[in-house]
Parts: C-alpha cells; sequence; structure tokens
C-alpha cells in the first residue's frame, strides 16, 4: 500500500506548527513530537485540565470498542483513520489477542505517524497490517487502498476515534462518514468519539481556541453537541448504552471516571 502523499512523493513535515497526532502524543506523555506541538498541549490543557484525562479515557475507550467488536460482534478486519503515532494497545494489538487472523488497515495523514509506522505493522503471522498515508476525506482512495488488505464484502471495524473534530462543518463530515458506511457490508461497526461542545463548554472553548491558533492550516478542531455527534451513526443501529462519556461506554473493572470528560462516543452496528 503506498505512503506517499496523493501528490505523489512523501510529505513534509511542517514542525513549526501543531499537528493533531503530535499534540495528542503529547497529551499521552510520549516524546514524539516537536516543541510547536508541547506548546500547544501544554496550553490546551491549562485551559481545560480534563483534556488529559479525556484523551488517556479516550484511548482506554478504543481498547473496550475493539475488543467488544472482536469478542462479541465477531469482527475480524478494521478500517482504523486517524490512527495517531503509535501508543499502547493499537487497534491491531487488541483485535489480535482475541483474534491471531485479525487485519487492520491503519490511516493518517501525518508524516510522522508514517515515520513510525513500523510499530503498527507487527502483526501476527496469521493476520495482517497495512498502513496508508491520506486525509479523512480522501474516501475513495482510502477505500480503494484499504481492499488490498481487508475485505470489504465482509463486515468491518470502523474506527473514527477523536478525528472527525478536524473536520469542519463546511466540509460536511457527516457526509463523509455516510459515505464510508455506504461502502462497508451489513454487520459492519462505527466506533466513533468526539470532543462535546456542550460539556465543561467554555473550558472547552478556551482549549480549541489557544489549540486552533497554533494548528496546522487546516487541523483546527471543532467540538460538537450530543445530537451532532448522535447524528454521525444515522443509518446504524447504537449498540448500548447509546452516545456517551467515555467512561460510561461498557466500562470495566479497571475503568476510570475521573469526572465530566469533555468527550461523547458510541459504537453502531450497520
Amino acid at each position: 500500500m503506498t505512503s506517499e502523499h496523493p501528490t505523489g512523493g512523501p510529505a513534509p513535515v511542517n514542525s513549526s506548527v501543531a499537528h493533531p497526532a503530535r499534540v495528542y502524543n503529547a497529551w499521552l506523555g510520549g516524546r514524539d513530537n516537536y516543541p510547536a506541538d508541547q506548546e500547544a498541549a501544554d496550553l490546551a490543557a491549562a485551559a481545560n485540565p480534563q483534556i488529559v484525562p479525556a484523551v488517556r479515557a479516550n484511548r482506554a475507550f478504543l481498547g473496550r470498542a475493539v475488543r467488544t467488536l472482536a469478542q462479541q460482534a465477531g469482527i475480524r478486519q478494521f478500517l482504523d483513520i486517524g490512527t495517531g503515532i503509535p501508543a499502547a494497545d493499537n487497534t491491531h494489538e487488541v483485535a489480535q489477542r482475541v483474534d491471531p487472523g485479525a487485519r487492520v488497515v491503519y490511516v493518517d495523514n501525518d508524516p510522522v505517524v508514517l515515520a513510525h509506522g513500523r510499530a503498527l505493522l507487527v502483526s501476527t503471522l496469521e493476520g495482517a497490517t497495512d498502513y496508508l498515508q491520506a486525509d479523512l476525506r480522501e474516501v475513495d482512495r482510502i477505500l480503494g487502498a484499504a481492499q488490498e488488505t481487508l475485505d470489504l464484502s465482509r463486515p468491518v471495524g470502523l474506527m473514527l476515534v477523536a478525528i472527525l473534530q478536524y473536520v469542519p462543518d463546511g466540509d460536511d463530515p457527516h457526509a463523509i462518514v455516510r459515505r464510508f458506511l455506504d461502502a462497508l457490508a451489513p454487520g459492519s461497526h462505527l466506533v466513533l468519539s468526539h470532543p462535546a461542545a456542550d460539556i465543561g463548554t467554555e473550558a472547552v472553548a478556551a482549549s480549541m481556541k489557544v489549540y486552533n491558533e497554533r494548528a496546522a492550516q487546516h487541523a483546527g478542531a471543532t467540538p460538537r453537541t450530543h445530537a451532532e455527534v448522535t447524528r454521525f451513526f444515522e443509518g446504524t443501529e447504537l449498540l448500548e448504552p447509546g452516545v456517551v462519556q467515555l467512561p460510561e461506554w461498557r466500562p470495566e473493572d479497571d475503568t476510570v471516571a475521573p469526572g465530566p470528560l469533555p468527550m461523547w462516543c458510541g459504537v453502531g452496528r450497520l
């Protein structure tokens, strides 16, 4: 699968402005980021101290959702868009613990993620992983490339975890999600999380402002309300408990709920 920028050739790294994948890495305590990313992460977290707990809870939600799909829904292939820099319990690691034959395609638009792509490609012998450098809005390109690894005539777990906030309303993120879902087989599942505009509203707005002032062009973030996030699941059957705050989605014994967290999440079945 290609790892080049859509224009041909490797995409350049602009270390002078913040990028979502690298800021997220900074919030997780990683070191794969630049001073501009760390500054944006620090200032946003200062404006909204719930960001760091929310990011960690978001990572835990991803793991619980993948396990649920693999163990209970029999999903054996995943399309993870907005992958981010590898961290503990990546999608393929969680899925392949349930079934070593699970197959995963990762997609991200940050060349720094590509530089760490080898960590995403360490699959079991029975399964497979692949990586594509692309933007979420390149729906046809992503689906076409994913078919080199995934069988789209069979159910897929579509992972859109903390990524859709980077698609502005003018680009119609709901229509983008619909295009992906329309291409997937019945029995596929949508796993989605999104920053909330209606939890800790003032702090969220302040943190988004300082982040957006430092972000790369077209990488600004837009929080959305519970109703707006729920709209992404139109055409699917929401799994219990519906669209909820991160720690409330099928908590496990070690799930920590450090107060209201400004993110909504859910899983829907086609």
